[in-house]
């Protein structure tokens, strides 16, 4: 396999350092054309799909890749704005806040990219972008806070095999979680006291975890557990009793049996007992995207008001709140140490995410 080609570089005495986000991915445009072409990256990657080859390429491209993409596309187009797909604006936004936030605080400021495992820019992308600025240290730092080896897993997958095709590899670290991070989880909390202090409180609080398959669990992976932290360190910070909260998952495909409980039955449930009013926030998911401003915003919303709901809430996701910005530059501080003098500390992270904080930055108006 031939290598990729390396650029010129000047000697240095001090190795440049890069940050590279890495989100899930996007199509580039809700058309059942791109939707097609997303869909074939993720639904082959084995990590995603644990079915043997031989049986899942059949109906990958037989059934699958001719049906879902044009239904794909419709639900995209009820959320794709001006700039393009909420995921991307989102993440590219995230690493442009995350920059200015490190360069008044790390000695020398390091170079932040970004990444879409699925979809454009390519994790290859990112990391050949970095080198280019003369990165020779990188730390991948996937936007999951839960682990999972469909999501975090298959990210360091594709930082592999980039680095496979490179005859000069950087020197990597790569960041696996940070479900109980203390900026984090005050983040979130703040985010659901600020909707609260707008809106008033509901009645119940569902706190939607994207799915997974329990064979998945069964075999070791610890995403349920640290879904099931996550949300108790979050209900102990709004100072929420087990009556008022209630955890559920989303996004399940296929016939097997996933996390339960669903998400969809949940909020059907609670219509159905006349439940006044439902907030539901998503904490797994740091940009707001198809699963939640879809599946949630509009779909779980239809079938709680039609299943005798009154008032439905989609708490957004922490998007460019500053408070998760400070969270964010606090989680990178704490890998880069040995690589950077970095100044930003844990407390001051913390105590910035337990005040108010600016609003998420809008999109602009959908096309």
């Amino acid at each position: 396999m031939p290598y990729l080609p390396e650029p010129p570089r000047e000697p240095s005495s001090t190795p440049k350092v890069g940050i590279l986000l890495v989100n899930l991915g996007t199509p580039e445009a809700p058309t059942p054309a791109a939707l097609r072409a997303y869909l074939k990256e993720f639904m082959s990657d084995p990590r995603v799909v644990e079915i043997p080859r031989a049986l899942w390429w059949p109906i990958l491209n037989g059934i699958v890749l001719n049906v879902r993409p044009r239904r794909s596309a419709q639900k995209y187009a009820k959320i794709w704005t001006a700039e393009g797909s909420p995921l991307k604006v989102h993440t590219e936004r995230q690493a442009r806040l995350l920059g200015r936030a490190l360069a008044a605080s790390a000695e020398p400021p390091p170079a932040v990219g970004w990444a879409m495992r699925y979809g454009h820019p390519s994790v290859e992308q990112g990391l050949l972008a970095l080198r280019d600025q003369g990165c020779d240290r990188v730390l991948v730092t996937p936007l999951y806070p839960q682990y999972s080896a469909s999501a975090t897993a298959s990210a360091y997958d594709a930082v592999f095999a980039a680095t496979a095709r490179m005859r000069n590899v950087p020197e990597l670290r790569l960041v696996k979680h940070f479900h109980e991070h203390p900026g984090y989880i005050a983040a979130l909390a703040q985010s659901v006291r600020d909707h609260w202090m707008d809106n008033g409180r509901p009645d119940k609080l569902v706190l939607s975890f994207h799915g997974l398959p329990w064979f998945a669990v069964d075999r070791g992976d610890p995403y349920h557990s640290e879904c099931q932290k996550t949300a108790r360190l979050l209900t102990e910070a709004l100072g929420l009793n087990s009556d008022q909260y209630v955890i559920a998952f989303q996004s399940r495909f296929g016939r097997a049996r996933w996390l339960e409980p669903y998400t969809l039955d949940v909020v059907t449930s609670l219509g159905q007992q006349k439940t006044r009013r439902i907030d539901v926030l998503c904490p797994g998911f740091v940009s707001d995207c198809l699963e939640t401003l879809e599946e949630i915003a509009i779909e779980n919303k239809a079938a709680f008001l039609s299943a005798g709901g009154r008032e439905f809430h989609a708490i957004a996701c922490l998007n460019e709140r500053q408070d998760w910005i400070s969270a964010l530059a606090d989680i990178v501080a704490r890998d880069l140490q040995g690589w950077l003098n970095v100044s930003f500390e844990r407390s001051r992270a913390q105590s910035q995410a337990l005040v108010p904080q600016d609003r998420a930055l809008p999109l602009a108006a959908k096309r």
